[in-house]
């Protein structure tokens, strides 16, 4: 029996822009997707009689076959069925750190470290490209989870361009525990209302893509990972998330709490993915305790939780083993 304890990160988006619609019903996009220190834990273990099973015991997070760590294994078994035979079922068990339908990827995050816990204990070999490959059928944002770091993300978001990693910007992360918005409302309702500014041709969509890739915000982070601080300063205007939009004006508590941060903020603060989240960027982990006291003050309400991180260079990362 072998069992593998990974570090499964958040995400953020720095970036996100709707480019357009796709065939298969789902979105274009262009995304700058970064991941984040703030990490669950998830203990994958090998050999339990040929069934999955999953335990986690934060609330809002199911245990069974809808939880994307489940999937996880279960598209593992699918694939490599001798493998599965050879070292038996799986047992999972998730530590959330992550808040639940936060918009920074917990699940996804999940289901990318049963993957490459799943990839080791049965010593597969899988390459990242062969894992992100297995992970783009769990989810858009599952193949950039398995190798985390910084990325320019097309296509539903599993085409990924990874960029230098970026680790020193702090953040403060703040959102209502209560509060949650629906994903596939948040686009719905943004193609509903803003979809004659969608491109419209594989030309136009290309075009816009490639606007993305070469960027300011591109510019800006690869000088930040190249060293140069000089960066942090440009990154407030060049944050984008179109899904605010739409968002913003439907849930007045999560406007209310992104403009405060902004204000205290002096890199800025946006929306991540379809919320309710909201970050803030500050230039040190001082800074970052400062915007959070100051908000928590402004905001004093007992629904509404924070947290202080950084960014982080690193995706799905195995923390400990045993036999």
């Amino acid at each position: 029996m072998k069992s593998y304890s990974l570090r499964s990160p958040a995400k953020i988006n720095l970036y996100l822009e709707i480019v357009g619609d796709r065939p298969d019903g789902f979105h274009e996009l262009a995304t700058v997707f970064q991941s984040i220190d703030l990490a669950d834990l998830v203990h994958v273990r090998s050999g339990m009689q040929g069934v999955i099973q999953v335990e986690c015991a934060a609330e809002g997070v199911p245990n069974d076959a809808s939880n994307l760590a489940y999937r996880a294994a279960a598209l593992m078994s699918e694939r490599f069925p001798e493998a599965f035979a050879k070292f038996g079922g799986v047992a999972i068990e998730i530590e959330k750190r992550i808040p639940v339908a936060a918009g920074l990827a917990g699940g996804s995050g999940n289901g990318a470290a049963v993957l490459v816990g799943l990839d080791l204990a049965w010593g597969l070999g899988l390459t990242q490209g062969e894992l992100q490959e297995l992970a783009a059928e769990l989810g858009s944002d599952v193949p950039f989870c398995v190798g985390g770091g910084t990325a320019l993300a097309t296509g539903r978001g599993e085409v990924l361009d990874p960029l230098a990693g970026v680790d020193q910007v702090w953040l403060v992360l703040a959102k209502y525990r209560s509060l949650g918005v629906s994903t596939p409302w948040a686009y719905q309702t943004y193609r509903a209302q803003f979809g004659a500014e969608y491109a419209r041709t594989p030309e136009a969509q290309a075009a816009r893509h490639t606007a993305a890739k070469s960027g300011p915000l591109v510019r800006s982070l690869q000088a930040l990972a190249a060293g140069d601080r000089a960066g942090l300063s440009a990154l407030r205007p060049l944050l984008r998330n179109d899904l605010e939009r739409v968002v913003l004006p439907a849930h007045p508590q999560i406007a209310q709490l992104r403009d405060l941060l902004d204000r205290l903020a002096p890199l800025g603060a946006m929306m991540s993915g379809s919320g309710p989240s909201v970050f803030a960027l500050a230039e040190s982990a001082s800074q970052a305790q400062e915007i959070q006291a100051a908000a928590r003050s402004a905001l004093p309400d007992p629904d509404l939780e924070f947290w202080v991180t950084q960014f982080s260079a690193a995706g799905i990362r195995p923390v400990n083993q045993s036999v």
